[in-house]
């Protein structure tokens, strides 16, 4: 990462806990503001929240190392939202009210959900950065973009390695959600049509003995672990592992759940061979290559494809304000022509059918998995 010798300004306004604390913020013309949604503390997913906030703090701290924005530097303004919808809809009143330019962030689909509704009903312009739910907002709008892929695009992709693989009598254990019940459908869509099958078991009702009782009658040949990390997901995986009637049964998690280093150091052999979703390309730009170190620095870990999600976004926000300034309704009027080169490829922004906010449609979508060999080791197994 380059010095700070000649831009010294500094990332974010708040660097101490708690996160969400109101703040005396100076005069707006010190700093070009954005505010920052993730989920840093329970039941929230800590270390993507963590990981994801890397991400934008590592490209801040760039974007001042050029010059800032004109000259004025740019500055996050973090809100925790704790995988609480609620509490993000009370983050966004906030930080519309401190005078924050955008908003920029959050990993939880449900979450990010509640928080572009409320965005856009209050014209704060917001990019996401992680949250793949497809209907993102109650309706079609012009102020919420997104980066990541919709869900129907990387599930999909998830569906096809799955029928290629020859995996098609599928199981879900799932939690009442949204999010995975949308999941759930576009699976159904998809495997259906082409000779699959999906059985829904209910994660929270069953017993992890209960749940393998049930794969074992219904002879299927993949799970899919669509639930929670630690519980109920780790219990799962450890009994399916343990249950001599289900040897050759692959299972899933395409939320991405073993991305994580914290699935390896709770599961550790049983976590690998788990194919899940990532959004990197085969290699990242030459750009991503430097990002890449200095965020495996600061997080002392490898870090995510949530972390480049994270980079990207404010990326792409900095060339919008340079261009179009710092007016909200002229950032979200700038959405179709914004244009960035990120860590993952060129971003630009389009209307894809069937989403109603502006959308990365060239976001790179994996299969991956950690190698049983080397858990430490992920391998790539299908792209689209």
């Amino acid at each position: 990462m380059a010095g700070m010798a000649e831009h010294e300004f500094p990332t974010r306004r708040d660097d101490t806990q708690p996160y969400d604390r109101a703040l005396p913020l100076g005069d707006p013309g010190e700093s070009v503001r954005i505010g920052a949604l993730a989920p840093l503390t329970r039941p929230g997913w800590v270390q993507a929240g963590r990981h994801l906030l890397a991400g934008l703090e590592a490209a801040v701290r760039d974007v001042n190392d050029g010059g800032g924005i004109a000259g004025t530097p740019l500055e996050l303004v973090v809100r925790d939202t704790a995988a609480d919808p609620r509490r993000a809809e009370a983050a966004v009143e906030e930080l519309a009210r401190l005078g924050v330019t955008a908003l920029a962030g959050e990993y939880h689909s449900v979450v990010a959900r509640a928080a572009a509704t409320r965005a856009d009903a209050l014209g704060l312009p917001f990019l996401c950065s992680s949250a793949v739910l497809d209907a993102l907002t109650d309706r079609p709008t012009d102020r919420v973009a997104r980066l990541c892929p919709p869900q129907s695009r990387g599930w999909q992709v998830y569906a096809d390695f799955l029928l290629r693989a020859g995996r098609d009598r599928i199981a879900v254990a799932a939690e009442p959600s949204l999010y995975w019940a949308s999941g759930t459908r576009l699976l159904q869509e998809y495997v259906t049509p082409r000779g699959g099958s999906v059985v829904e078991l209910d994660a929270r009702a069953l017993s992890p003995a209960a749940v393998c009782d049930a794969l074992a009658d219904q002879r299927v040949t993949v799970l899919l672990v669509l639930a929670g990390l630690p519980d109920p997901a780790v219990p799962i995986v450890r009994s399916v592992r343990r249950d001599r009637r289900l040897d050759g049964l692959m299972i899933g998690a395409p939320a991405g759940q073993p991305e994580f280093a914290e699935w390896a150091a709770l599961l550790g052999p049983d976590g690998a061979g788990i194919p899940f979703l990532r959004y990197l390309p085969e290699r990242l730009t030459p750009l991503g290559a430097r990002v890449e170190a200095a965020l495996r620095e600061q997080l002392t870990e490898a870090p995510s494809f949530v972390a480049f999600e994270g980079y990207d976004t404010v990326a792409l926000l900095a060339e919008v304000l340079r261009a179009h300034g710092t007016d909200r309704s002229r950032i979200a009027a700038a959405w179709p022509r914004a244009a960035a080169d990120g860590t993952r490829g060129q971003i630009r922004l389009s209307r894809v059918p069937g989403i109603d906010v502006w959308q990365w449609a060239g976001a790179p979508v994996q299969v991956v998995d950690r190698d049983p060999a080397r858990p430490d080791r992920l391998r790539v197994l299908h792209t689209g």
